[in-house]
């Protein structure tokens, strides 16, 4: 018996193993964003100082490990079997929802899963114990409240939501009164930050940097330090006593200190903000490790412990032994939190979804315009009109003249950013100063608030007070941030349930279960992994539009938007094709199945053309004025013209859909074999017309043949249209089957009328 739970322990700890690179990958985005958004240094450098802080913070989170033996549930009336169903079932639920939202690209939050899970774990078993009707040591009945921290628990839901509307309004008050001192055009490190060369005195900007890195290495030292080490060994309780009894003599002496040392160092032209943003991330990192470590290795690690305790014990009976020892705190030996902190660097070097979360919060946060990952949603919209509309009515009470002063210190067009930057380093230090500000405290009060939460809410707050969501993306900003705080509660919820049903399947089902539960855990954790490769490939697109943004020549710009526009083209015409044949041939041959997937492939087409248009617009703004204003019109004729070829294969396949789905009379062999040479014929028309828009030798000769032959085929489709509206007239033929097969082939014109337009614009666009 004893073995068994050996192995179960082990298990737990090799699956924390695969937790700490699931959750480490998710919340990279805490403590890298900022620096990265920033580009303040290189990538290397930015997670070596950010390797240092989890090092430093793993050693100092022995506290936090409380909430998993005790924050929860109430372990004296929990058995060591109880106990070990409740912690087996957190942990794979854990590497289940997190590794999906990681391969989603989604922020998800470690510290509402575990917090959630733990609360459903221990509901199932509380659930469990109440029916078959449990009694404490006088005899009386258990009740809920007896077995679940009821306000503990409470307490910690409280703070973790609660934070998601602290860090986005404190991020949006401290941003505002930063921009207001700063401007976008500040001087720094010797530089000017105004694309126009205006250069202010170097006392006064540095006075400014200084007092602004003075107050944020003060705030990072006393919270993450101070605070920090009164839990620790080396703090005595003459050294407490001390620090409480002149705590603002320490944070005012320390101001003057900083702010004195930081401006002499902004007078040097040395680079003070990019320290303060680097001081930071290690901060925010050292916060996470102190945080969020007991979300990896706290469960595990009280699994261990209780089976410590149960064997030292030397009972038999897993059901019978109470694991009272559970109710006092944890003391985690250190080297557990150090491997624990080697394994969660290693995973952030190494791990491509931490890139791919970081991607989502820089691009959420981005100052200027870009390619927006997320669409538009009703909610959105109404926010945005909504927001429009009252600060219409504030900015009419406000006196004019102090309205356009404040104007002025927000006008972004004259700032320089660095190349590659989503913001500028004001931003940067904000956000990792109030994220590290409120996450210590949180901390330091032992109540375990989302990291992600709370730095993704900040840098919201922050874009937002910093007005990078224009009117032409805030509807798509908003859904982003929609979407990412309706993951945090989807991931509440659905940890709760899944908790909940693999514990009770667990404690039913004894060792078969915690067997079969560990092994589609780790089959998922594969199986998800080889998902997100052969998702995330690196796109042409992609790559060429980064490239675009970066490069400073115009005619370099020009020859990457032309190579943007082939790519995006050629794509479409494949899809187009390969949409038409396949909804044509499930409409001739009754396949219901292709017809109901084409619906959402499609809209899927239309959403990816949507996006790639944006991105073209935004390179044709950063072309030469005199060339792009000569290409605009070519290049909206083509696209306009993928746009409602989309629009014709729509029109095709709904009618098709429903004829199909309803199990209508079909069109005869005769008809779908008339029509099978008009499709071999538009596809060689589409073959031909990738070839000739991929190919170097692109010249308007060939271009005009193609248009002819095309313009050929779509005379002999009107014809045929013709003859079946006569055979209509003529024959006893099915009304329904028939009106649908006319729709096919009007349809079928539009999309050669569509390809002649897209073949003359391109043409002339790219020539």
């Amino acid at each position: 018996m004893n073995a068994l739970f050996v192995g179960i322990v082990i298990l737990l700890i090799l699956l924390a193993v695969f937790d700490l690179v699931v959750g480490v990958s998710n919340d990279a985005v805490n403590f890298l964003n900022s620096a990265i958004g920033a580009k303040v240094a290189s990538y290397r450098t930015i997670v070596l100082i950010a390797a240092i802080g989890i090092f430093v913070g793993a050693s100092l989170s022995n506290g936090m490990m409380d909430v998993a033996r005790h924050g929860i549930m109430m372990p004296v009336y929990f058995s060591f079997y109880d106990v070990m169903c409740v912690f087996l079932a957190v942990m794979v639920t854990d590497i289940i929802l997190l590794d999906i939202f990681n391969t989603l690209g989604m922020p998800t939050s470690t510290t509402v899963s575990m917090v959630f899970e733990l609360l459903g774990g221990a509901f199932g078993i509380a659930v469990i114990k109440i029916i078959s009707g449990a009694t404490d040591a006088n005899g009386m009945a258990l009740s809920l409240g007896d077995l679940l921290n009821t306000e503990k628990a409470l307490s910690v839901i409280l703070g973790i939501f609660l934070s998601v509307a602290i860090a986005f309004v404190i991020g949006i008050v401290v941003q505002w009164i930063a921009r207001l001192v700063f401007t976008f055009t500040y001087r720094v490190n010797g530089k000017t930050t105004d694309a126009k060369g205006n250069m202010g005195s170097l006392l006064g900007s540095s006075l400014k940097i200084g007092i602004f890195a003075g107050i944020a290495v003060t705030c990072i030292v006393w919270f993450l330090l101070i605070n920090g080490l009164k839990g620790s060994t080396i703090m005595t309780p003459e050294l407490k006593e001390f620090i409480n009894e002149y705590t603002w003599l320490i944070l005012g002496g320390g101001f003057v200190l900083f702010s004195t040392i930081m401006t002499a160092l902004s007078a040097l032209k040395l680079p003070v903000l990019r320290f303060v943003v680097l001081l930071g991330t290690f901060a925010l990192a050292m916060a996470f490790a102190g945080n969020d470590l007991v979300n990896f290795v706290g469960v595990p690690l009280t699994a261990l412990d209780s089976y410590t305790d149960f064997a030292a014990s030397g009972a038999t009976d897993a059901s019978d032994f109470m694991m009272v020892s559970l109710m006092e705190s944890a003391h985690t030996p250190t080297i557990f939190l150090v491997i624990a902190g080697m394994v969660m660097v290693l995973s952030l070097v190494f791990s491509k979804k931490a890139q791919n979360v970081v991607k989502t919060s820089v691009d959420l946060s981005r100052q200027d315009e870009g390619d927006e990952m997320f669409g538009s949603s009703v909610v959105a919209r109404v926010v945005v009109r909504t927001t429009q509309k009252t600060a219409t009515a504030i900015a009419n009470v406000i006196p004019k003249r102090v309205g356009r002063w404040i104007d002025t210190r927000f006008n972004a067009n004259d700032a320089v950013l660095p190349e590659g930057a989503a913001f500028d380093l004001i931003r940067a230090a904000v956000n990792l100063v109030v994220a590290g500000l409120l996450v210590a405290v949180g901390t330091s009060m032992k109540l375990p608030l989302s990291t992600t939460y709370v730095t993704f809410m900040v840098a919201m707050g922050s874009s937002l007070a910093d007005r990078a969501w224009s009117r032409e993306s805030a509807v798509f900003r908003i859904t982003g941030v929609l979407s990412v705080i309706g993951g945090w509660f989807i991931t509440a919820g659905a940890a709760f349930i899944m908790c909940y049903l693999i514990t009770t399947a667990i404690f039913f089902s004894s060792f078969v279960g915690m067997v079969i539960a560990i092994a589609i855990a780790v089959f998922l954790l594969f199986r998800s992994q080889a998902k997100f490769k052969e998702s995330h490939r690196v796109d042409e697109s992609d790559l060429l539009f980064k490239q675009l943004n970066r490069t400073q020549n115009l005619s370099e710009r020009w020859e990457l938007l032309k190579m943007q526009v082939r790519y995006s083209t050629v794509n479409q015409l494949q899809f187009s094709i390969n949409c038409f044949q396949k909804v044509t041939e499930a409409f001739l041959h009754e396949e219901y199945g292709p017809l109901r997937q084409a619906v959402h492939e499609i809209e899927t087409a239309r959403k990816q053309l949507k996006r790639q248009r944006r991105r073209e617009i935004i390179g044709l703004r950063k072309i030469d004025p005199v060339l792009a204003m000569e290409k605009n019109t070519w290049y909206f004729l083509s696209n306009s013209s993928l746009e409602q070829m989309l629009y014709c294969l729509k029109r095709i396949n709904d009618p098709c859909c429903e004829h199909v789905g309803n199990n209508f009379t079909p069109v005869s062999k005769e008809v779908s074999s008339s029509f099978e040479g008009f499709r071999k014929q538009i596809q060689k028309l589409f073959q031909e017309a990738e070839n000739l828009i991929s190919s170097s030798e692109l010249n308007e000769r060939d271009t005009k043949l193609l248009r002819e032959q095309t313009k050929q085929i779509q005379r002999e489709l009107s014809d045929y249209r013709k003859q079946v509206i006569d055979s209509m007239q003529k024959k006893t033929v099915n009304i329904e089957s028939t009106i649908v097969y006319l729709n096919i082939i009007q349809e079928t014109e539009q999309i050669l009328s569509c390809l002649r337009h897209i073949l003359r614009g391109f043409t002339k666009f790219y020539l």
